[in-house]
């Protein structure tokens, strides 16, 4: 039997989740699968994605790709999640996040996961 490797010997693992319209999403993974995220140690371009409603009210100085300023929104996006195996993968994916999705202020989390 090989050598178990203690919890607190793994590397921490980030989830990475982010909203997009639909006709944007493919783009934005791409980005994100390119700076590292969704790999498995035998995958790779790995995600789950689900459909949703997004809601947002543009103000100030606001300059929306969808939408007006001081008009209520809702519109269809795409929840998509994806597995981030270190800090720094994560870093780099958010990055590539920002610079792939069209949103003027993207909504994305990340998410630090427990060893068990």
């Amino acid at each position: 039997m090989g050598a178990l490797v203690s919890r607190a010997s793994r590397p921490a693992r980030y989830t990475l989740v982010f909203h997009a319209e639909a006709q944007f999403v493919d783009t934005v993974k791409q980005a994100v699968f390119a700076a590292g995220a969704g790999r498995y140690p035998n995958y790779s371009e790995c995600c789950w994605t689900a459909t949703g409603t997004g809601q947002f009210r543009p103000v100030g100085a606001a300059n929306p790709h969808t939408g007006a300023v001081g008009v209520l929104e809702k519109i269809e996006e795409l929840r998509v999640e994806m597995l981030c195996d270190s800090e720094e993968t994560a870093r780099k994916a958010v990055e590539a996040l920002k610079r792939a999705h069209p949103y003027e202020e993207p909504s994305y989390a990340v998410y630090k996961l427990e060893n068990f």
